[in-house]
């Protein structure tokens, strides 16, 4: 019959596309198939992101999460060599400081609550970092993970399970290489001509952490020492983006080799507080600190060691505007804590975003970033249904009663009001932009302590 043989022409191609479809879906173990995936959109839209560096460096808790190289390492720091002379016996090991890394206090669901409050949309802990200790229960890291020794629990499972009970996202940090692990040693020493180390350590350990938390983040580290086909990264990368269990929702950075930074990977972290101030072509993340000095938690540390809220938004500010996310490190102590200083710039944070998050979560980079009169003012936007609303973040709350924007330019229809506060302001156009009027408002009125948000409607530009 007619329409039984139509019916069979129609599934036919039905199914010839959905194979065309999923063929087109496939990604190939090189760099030019894997860069050409698309984002996952929740990333770009989430913008704010909350580091956590953990580990056993958090027992010394002194100079940084490198301290067992910088003690032990080809060029050890005096500092550090002093350090232990002074506080620990002749026969200590770094290995001993894992039994002292308790997390007794340690409540992920508190956290959660921090980070929640914070105004994050994702979290990346630092499920192994160069030390090599795991923090889960891995079978490639006997007795030198948080189950075997310290903690005796599986942290990046209780943490996953926290923070997405508060609908957040969970992203594992990892480093490919380990300092003194003799495997990745004797791979270098053989000018990593043989993989032993890749084989039965790191990816092993990798794809296991994958398959097991499910991270909708995997920030990969400590690969400069080789390039990324000692690391085999392109065939986990294709294996993470066809196969894995997330490969719809996880995003990757860039650290995949030497020879990666800035060229290759889902998003671009290129270094270390990476904040070009410059509108980026391709996605970028800021991996910052809190504590202007260090990663980790560290016990010495002074007040005047932070970031002040002025300075964290304006970072914020600045890196949103050139189109980046920004993830924002804090370190928690070997007890499982996180300190009052840090809590209480993560909860200021939240306060501010909870105000001012329009101009930040899901949008845009505008035509400029940095306003070319004024200094203090970083620009972001938002489509809308009506056009676009531009937000100009003022990090400085002008002395005298005009705020001058030096690349808005306003047409008969702009509307200029104050994110957290209600009425419309005055405004009027100039050569070089538009100036808007400011009354007086109380101080009890002002809808935050720091920065301060302008959006600006049906601007001609």
């Amino acid at each position: 019959m007619l329409w039984e043989y139509c019916l069979t022409l129609l599934l036919t191609s039905y199914i010839s596309i959905s194979c065309a479809y999923e063929k087109v879906q496939r990604y190939e173990p090189n760099w030019q198939s894997l860069d050409a995936r698309p984002l996952p959109q929740w990333f770009d839209e989430a913008k704010i992101g909350i580091f956590l560096h953990w580990g056993v460096f958090s027992v010394p808790s002194y100079v940084g999460a490198w301290f067992w190289w910088y003690w032990k390492g080809t060029s050890p720091e005096a500092d550090v060599v002093d350090f232990m002379k002074q506080n620990y016996p002749p026969s200590f090991t770094y290995a001993d400081f894992a039994p002292q890394f308790t997390a007794e206090f340690y409540n992920p669901d508190q956290w959660a609550d921090i980070f929640k409050a914070s105004g994050a949309q994702y979290i990346v802990l630092t499920t192994k970092h160069h030390e090599g200790f795991c923090l889960w229960p891995s079978k490639y890291s006997w007795n030198w993970n948080a189950m075997d020794v310290g903690p005796k629990r599986d942290l990046v499972g209780d943490l996953a399970t926290a923070v997405r009970q508060k609908g957040l996202r969970f992203g594992a940090y990892h480093s490919l290489f380990e300092f003194f692990h003799p495997l990745f040693l004797q791979d270098k020493k053989n000018n990593f001509t043989t993989q032993d180390f890749i084989r039965t350590k790191t990816m092993p350990e990798l794809y296991e952490l994958v398959n097991a938390y499910k991270p909708d983040v995997i920030w990969s580290d400590g690969d400069w020492d080789a390039v990324d086909t000692y690391w085999n990264s392109t065939n986990f990368l294709a294996w993470l983006y066809n196969d894995s269990p997330v490969k719809d929702s996880v995003v990757t950075n860039d650290r995949w080799g030497s020879n990666t930074w800035c060229k290759h990977g889902g998003y671009f972290s290129c270094d270390d507080r990476y904040n070009p101030k410059v509108k980026q072509a391709h996605k970028f993340e800021d991996p910052m600190t809190i504590d202007k000095y260090a990663w980790e938690y560290r016990r010495n540390l002074k007040l005047d060691d932070l970031l002040t809220m002025e300075e964290l938004l304006t970072i914020m500010a600045e890196v949103v505007s050139c189109g980046g996310n920004l993830l924002v490190n804090v370190g928690p102590t070997k007890e499982g804590t996180i300190v009052p200083i840090f809590e209480e710039k993560l909860r200021q944070m939240g306060e501010w975003l909870g105000v001012n998050g329009e101009a930040i979560y899901a949008t845009r980079p505008w035509s400029h970033q940095n306003d070319s009169v004024n200094a203090n003012v970083w620009y972001t936007s938002k489509k809308t249904e009506n056009g676009t609303n531009v937000y100009a973040i003022v990090l400085k709350w002008p002395t005298g009663p005009n705020l001058i924007l030096g690349d808005a330019r306003p047409s008969q229809d702009t509307v200029v009001t104050l994110l957290g506060y209600q009425g419309v302001f005055k405004w009027h156009g100039v050569a070089s932009g538009m100036l808007v009027s400011l009354p007086p408002i109380s101080i009890n009125d002002m809808p935050c302590k720091w920065a301060w948000v302008f959006k600006l409607t049906n601007l001609i530009n």
